[in-house]
């Protein structure tokens, strides 16, 4: 391979040495390196965008809400997690609810999302949602079709007062196909240390496909709102989803002075 001197400095740094040698054993792969420091500095780039962003939240008292969506193992947690990597702990948090309990399940439903909306000065990110009632319950039965109507004939007027309230509330939507969520699940269930990760529903997710892309079709349909937008984001090649992602929190919150060379959107190559 031809190495280009700027791309030649990236590989001897020390990010790019590890890099190499984490490469099969008797192949150094330069190409999958360079790929994996560019997207590293990448990355460092947008969070150091993120913590001016953070800083203008918690400075001018604004409220911040990003939710996550996608179907099971789109990589919406790992996404966050890069994200959130350099934020100040103490003004952001991540939500990711577990099934209601009895005393919930007799709520309002939004009740307990409400109950998790940000204070003024902080950014708060939900690994899942309310969004739960538009896709995943219906599918596996864990609520009623006159309880999924009715939440689909609130969401938008909730989301309006929750926007003319002052929240910035933007939805992002991680996209992958039937063979890459197969090939994930095959990786989680032979990973002793991501094994737990793959629950009961995961299991029929794939037989459920069609139907999981019904409710999703329903969901854009009507909850694609001018006033609250879903992002969809192809999320096949995890770390490029990572990016744009950042990229496109980064585009739609008005913080401070915004460094336009790092927010212009770089396309990386793909992925080994």
């Amino acid at each position: 391979m031809d190495l280009k001197p700027k791309d030649l400095k990236l590989i001897e740094t020390k990010k790019g040495l590890i890099s190499l040698l984490q490469s099969d054993h008797n192949h150094l792969n330069f190409a999958k390196a360079l790929r994996t420091v560019k997207y590293e500095k990448r990355i460092e780039e947008l969070q150091e965008e993120l913590i001016k962003l953070q800083t203008w939240v918690s400075e001018t008292k604004q409220k911040v809400v990003i939710v996550f969506e996608g179907r099971d193992a789109a990589g919406k947690g790992g996404a966050i997690r890069r994200i959130v990597e350099h934020l100040n702990p103490r003004e952001h948090r991540i939500v990711a609810l577990p099934q209601p309990n009895e005393a919930e399940r007799g709520q309002w439903y939004f009740q307990r999302y409400v109950r998790k909306l940000p204070r003024e000065g902080e950014i708060v990110f939900f690994d899942r949602s309310w969004y739960n009632r538009a896709v995943l319950e219906p599918v596996n039965n864990f609520c009623t079709e006159k309880e999924y109507n009715t939440f689909m004939d609130e969401v938008n007027d909730i989301e309006r007062m929750w926007v003319n309230s002052g929240i910035y509330l933007i939805k992002i939507y991680f996209s992958i196909t039937k063979e890459q969520q197969s090939k994930r699940f095959e990786d989680i269930r032979n990973s002793p240390i991501k094994r737990w990760k793959y629950s009961s529903v995961d299991q029929k997710a794939q037989d459920l496909w069609d139907i999981y892309s019904g409710y999703k079709d329903v969901m854009f349909e009507k909850t694609n709102t001018q006033l609250s937008p879903w992002k969809v984001i192809d999320a096949n090649k995890k770390y490029k989803a990572r990016v744009e992602a950042m990229e496109y929190i980064l585009n739609k919150i008005p913080y401070g002075v915004k460094n336009k060379r790092i927010l212009k959107h770089q396309n990386l190559e793909d992925e080994a």
